[in-house]
């Protein structure tokens, strides 16, 4: 049937002249309008979408008017020509078809690349770690001999065996180990130290003379800058007068002590290790509730210097959110100053039952100011905040200052406010506690321009007057990490907390976000994008070849079958909008019939152009699927017991890889839990360092023969326990990676690795990973790819009973993987390997023609030999078996 003849049916008023195209046969209403709105009341179905049903019932009804009702192709009744219709004319299969393709493509994209092949850690919370547009933020601890040259826990090498933590690495504390504790978080910010000294015998004293004796003594204050001391120790042999003098002096350097005036603590110590040891650690911090969706102050607790944390649970939890817990001492009590902006006051709490219970002391002001802080300085109580609230405020801009003589009040603004208004990235709105080094007073603050929070920046107080402040920046230097998202803080930190222990060195915590401000939401903009693009492409396609005539359904438009009055026609010309809409439906819909003139599908480049459009179609599917359903992009670690770690890479290469090498390194050092790679250089000229674009330390140890035993040399130079040994030519995901290293820290007594072998078999014979699947079980792990512990696996592999089989595998180049398997199995009687399975791996030696085992009969035949001979030597294994699937998580399925 024609199109002309078809509209002459719809609208029962004509015969519907000839196949022609566009709308013969229309019956007009009143003339007056006519031309002007037609395509809008023009009743042609062609470019009407309608749902199956209704196209049925509505070809029935022009069946049933019509004089030629063989006219639909095919004969058979109104139904079947009505179907056909659908079919040939609306498009409306055609966009189910391309909706149905697509979201397989998305479908198998996302199994493939973004489902992981393993399930939710065990005993997390479920309600826990959700993604949060404000951030994933994390806490991590810094060492430093000053608050300018701080650098991660990890450097300073602290070790925890039951948890294999060899070294501790940052980030400290997640959402995961709150939530884990029984307290459901988003994330963990805003943290601040409260150092508490855990001291014998200690005791209060006045300005008066004191009689000491005994042992070591401490004589000292607490200055209002908990990481101040001002200290003193002497020895005493026997009961001695203590020079009122001294004490007198070391009152004036306290004036600003938290006991109140005239008032010094003196402490009895055993030993002098009694000092340097009893730093108990408090650490206050904001914790986004998973299910309120509200910040919360947690409290956890640490008695080694920060390593590991007790999660003490929830200290404070109001009606609105809470953030920014500045703790503070002052007259003998521990006070604590949240932000509580939305509340919009500024609050003191005391506490009742020190570390969890606090109670509401006085709202010193009524005013909703962010990140507020509080010092004493010169004698003069003095509030840093933001007040946001104020017409013309820069958010993240703007900062004021108060002073008082006391921390309850009446605060009197300074005399410069607003201190700042202005410039996000001035570093305006504080970023932490204020610290006093060198005898100047620093502020810190963020710089917010990129984005909120986006980096910590310092300033030295050089005046602080009731009528004057002025302050500089200084460089605020730190051990950053180069990993991008891969890093725990390698978007952002906005939040440092340093304070000066009792044996003089600075500990810090700063706060960090894998992610910039708003991530979530911008990915899901982004996707969505995505995804509408490929709705026009589809409505491209289907214009290209015919199976959709227009764009815009002209029944979308409002229309009115009735008699048009003048007072409907004024609101029609007065409705102008409307009547532009109408308009640019209209010329959009005609541009089908011109890019079927300047496309024709059935030429060679009109199916270019149709293969270009399908494909462009995939990509937007994919890249909507990753944006939406992929997460932030980043390869996490994992945590064990509370710890996360880190490890060193160990590869071994000559001259002729050195391509392998290039891209080696570039991708693994990007590895969250990577701490150095090490380079066994083994034959010809070795790369500079400044070849290689490294995230970590890089290490060429260029050895003296080319021996496959160099692989496993003791090397004290390795820095972590954790070492994963794998080829140069093998590339996986960083995430495999962080699995693989997961599993070895359950089980660092162990081999595990990412390429199981069973052995087995009279005479014992070499096989492939298949025959290992096809026979459901492993109890070999190829250390091309695996996990070993450094001081186990390499004094095995060094020791005297080694000997005979390193000569066996120089004379073979080959099998020192499979010699250090029959090592560990002689060791033990229990289970040595553990295998990973990796989402994907790909052998890159074969696209660069360097591989060294080329033939694979003859490698395998060498294997086999290894195999015999090292079963004589140290004992067969092959009546071990492992199942695969013996994990909860079903990572080695």
């Amino acid at each position: 049937m024609g199109s002309g003849q078809l509209n002459g049916n719809v609208n029962g008023n004509g015969n519907g002249g000839g196949g022609g195209g566009g709308g013969d046969g229309v019956t007009t209403t009143s003339g007056s309008s006519s031309n002007s709105n037609s395509s809008c009341y023009n009743n042609s179905w062609l470019c009407k979408w309608r749902w199956p049903q209704q196209q049925q019932q509505h070809v029935a009804k022009n069946n049933n008017n019509s004089n030629n009702n063989n006219s639909l192709k095919g004969g058979g009744g109104a139904g079947f020509g009505g179907r056909r219709l659908v079919l040939s004319s609306s498009g409306y299969f055609f966009v189910v078809w391309c909706f149905v393709v697509y979201v397989f493509v998305g479908f198998l994209y996302g199994w493939l690349a973004l489902k992981k092949p393993y399930t939710v850690a065990a005993g997390l919370s479920s309600f826990g770690c959700q993604e949060d547009s404000e951030g994933s933020w994390s806490i991590g601890v810094f060492f430093g001999n000053s608050p300018f040259s701080l650098k991660p826990i990890e450097t300073a090498n602290v070790w925890r065996d039951d948890s294999a933590a060899w070294p501790v690495a940052n980030p400290i504390m997640t959402c995961a180990s709150v939530s884990s504790a029984g307290f459901p978080s988003n994330f963990v910010a805003d943290p601040f130290f409260y150092l508490q000294m855990s001291l014998l015998n200690q005791e209060l004293v006045d300005s008066s003379e004191k009689v000491l004796g005994g042992c070591t003594h401490v004589v000292g204050c607490r200055q209002y800058f908990p990481s101040q001391w001002i200290e003193l120790r002497l020895m005493f042999p026997a009961a001695i007068l203590f020079d009122f003098s001294l004490m007198k002096m070391l009152l004036g350097l306290c004036k600003n002590s938290y006991l109140g005036p005239n008032k010094l603590w003196i402490v009895s110590l055993r030993t002098s290790k009694d000092w340097s040891q009893g730093n108990d650690l408090y650490l206050f911090y904001e914790t986004k509730n998973s299910i309120t969706m509200q910040g919360d102050i947690g409290v956890a607790k640490s008695v080694d210097k920060g390593a590991t944390w007790q999660q003490l649970g929830i200290a404070l939890d109001e009606d609105w959110h809470l953030s920014f817990p500045y703790v503070f001492d002052y007259h003998g009590q521990i006070y604590m100053m949240p932000e509580s902006r939305a509340k919009g006051e500024v609050r003191l709490y005391r506490a009742v039952n020190f570390p969890l219970e606090w109670k509401l002391e006085k709202i010193i002001m009524k005013k909703p100011l962010v990140d507020p802080f509080m010092i004493n300085h010169d004698g003069q109580y003095w509030l840093f905040g933001s007040d946001h609230s104020g017409f013309g405020t820069t958010q993240n801009g703007q900062l004021e200052i108060w002073y008082s003589s006391s921390p309850f009040g009446p605060w009197k603004p300074h005399k410069k406010n607003p201190i700042y208004n202005g410039d996000k990235s001035l570093g305006a709105r504080n970023g932490g506690r204020p610290f006093v080094y060198d005898g100047n007073l620093y502020r810190v603050g963020q710089d917010c321009a990129e984005s909120y929070g986006r980096r910590v920046r310092t300033f030295k107080v050089e005046i602080l007057t009731k009528n004057e402040y002025k302050e500089v920046e200084v460089p605020f230097v730190f051990e950053a990490s180069n990993k991008g998202r891969n890093a725990w803080n390698g978007a952002r930190y906005h939040h440092l907390d340093a304070q000066q222990l009792s044996s003089g060195e600075w500990i810090a915590v700063m706060d960090g976000d894998r992610a910039l401000s708003g991530d979530s939401v911008q990915r899901y903009i982004l996707g969505c994008a995505s995804v509408a693009a490929v709705g026009i492409l589809v409505v491209l396609l289907g214009l290209l070849l015919g199976a959709v005539k227009c764009i815009i359904p002209l029944n979308w438009c409002a229309q009115y079958s009735g008699k048009r009055s003048d007072s409907l026609l004024t609101w029609e010309r007065e409705s102008m909008l409307c009547s532009k809409v109408r308009r640019f439906c209209s010329r959009l819909n005609r541009s089908a019939s011109y890019l079927q003139g300047k496309i024709k599908p059935n030429t060679s480049i009109g199916r270019l152009v149709l293969a270009v459009i399908f494909v462009a179609g995939v990509a937007l599917t994919c890249t909507g699927v990753k944006f939406i359903y992929g997460g932030n992009g980043a390869d996490e670690a994992y945590m064990w017991k509370g710890h996360y770690s880190q490890f060193t890479m160990l590869t071994m290469t000559f001259d002729a890889r050195l391509w392998n090498l290039k891209m080696y390194v570039k991708h693994y050092s990007r590895c969250s839990s990577v701490k150095e790679i090490v380079v066994v250089w083994n034959k010809g000229e070795p790369p500079k360092l400044s070849d290689l674009d490294s995230a970590v330390p890089v290490r060429i140890r260029v050895e003296k023969q080319n021996s496959l035993n160099n692989r496993f040399k003791l090397d004290p130079l390795i820095k972590t326990r954790g070492v994963l040994e794998l080829d140069d030519d093998i590339m996986m995901t960083c995430d495999d990676i962080e699995r693989g290293f997961q599993v070895w820290r359950q089980h660092p007594d162990r081999i595990a690795g990412f390429y199981p072998r069973l052995v087995n078999g009279s005479p014992l014979r070499y096989r492939g990973e298949k025959y290992a699947r096809r026979h459901k079980g492993y109890n070999m792990i190829l250390t091309g790819a695996a996990f070993v512990d450094s001081q186990i696996a390499f004094n095995r592999y060094w020791s005297e009973q080694a000997k005979a089989g390193r000569e066996f595998v120089d004379k073979f180049f080959n099998c020192e993987d499979v010699l250090l398997n029959y090592l560990y199995a002689n060791a033990s009687a229990s289970k040595t390997v553990e295998y990973v399975r990796p989402a994907w791996a790909i052998d890159t030696s074969k696209f660069s023609g360097v591989a060294i085992s080329r033939n694979t009969q003859v490698h395998y035949h060498k294997r086999s030999e290894c195999l015999r001979k090292f079963a004589e030597m140290y004992g067969s294994f092959a009546g071990r078996k492992w199942e695969f699937g013996g994990r909860k998580d079903g990572w080695d399925l």
